[in-house]
């Protein structure tokens, strides 16, 4: 961004449009929009300040999963996944409501700030981790979900999303036993695949 780069706050809001109406303080920078113009429009009621360092376009319909997608934008968004029961709940593979937001991200950023509400997890900086889309947000793919959440759930309620999941097509068989392998999770995924057949 050059000085001279005049603010432009229309295209900021554009891309908070496509963001579910929210924008982050470093997007707000990127289109030459100052802290101080930005309290500014905070004051005026055009934008909301939601929490440190991220802001909403103020009136902008409220959608279902907005905790999720300001926990995720809070954290950074760049290389940052909903994960664990968060990831479980959008795949819609489980009543259960979360009671925070689970976030991973690479290792190299696990010093960073943790925002209220959310919890954090990390994987190696060099894996690769298989991400699918909902609602615009982006998750771990079914498969490493279901493996990060094996041994957080009762192995019924692991049985019934395996079964779920399969069921809708969301994964294979095979993706999940390789998932697992790679976790070390082989047993407990064998019997919820044994048991999620069954439901």
């Amino acid at each position: 961004m050059s000085d001279s780069q005049q603010p432009d706050v229309l295209s900021l809001e554009a891309e908070a449009y496509n963001q579910g109406g929210y924008f982050t303080a470093g997007q707000a920078r990127a289109h030459a929009v100052s802290r101080q113009l930005l309290a500014h429009h905070v004051s005026r009621g055009r934008f909301e300040r939601v929490r440190r360092g991220l802001y909403r376009v103020q009136g902008y319909p409220t959608a279902e999963h907005d905790d999720m997608r300001e926990a995720w934008m809070a954290v950074g968004g760049d290389g940052a996944l909903l994960s664990h029961d968060s990831a479980l709940a959008l795949l819609d593979l489980s009543d259960n409501i979360p009671d925070a937001v689970h976030v991973l991200v690479p290792r190299r950023r696990r010093g960073l700030r943790r925002p209220p509400g959310v919890v954090l997890h990390t994987h190696p900086d060099s894996e690769d981790i298989p991400t699918v889309w909902r609602d615009g947000l982006p998750l771990t793919a079914p498969a490493r979900t279901l493996v990060d959440v094996a041994e957080r759930l009762q192995p019924e309620q692991l049985s019934m999303a395996v079964g779920q999941a399969l069921r809708r097509g969301l994964l294979t068989t095979e993706q999940l036993q390789e998932e697992a392998r790679r976790a070390h999770k082989q047993h407990t995924i064998e019997a919820a695949l044994s048991d999620g057949m069954l439901t």
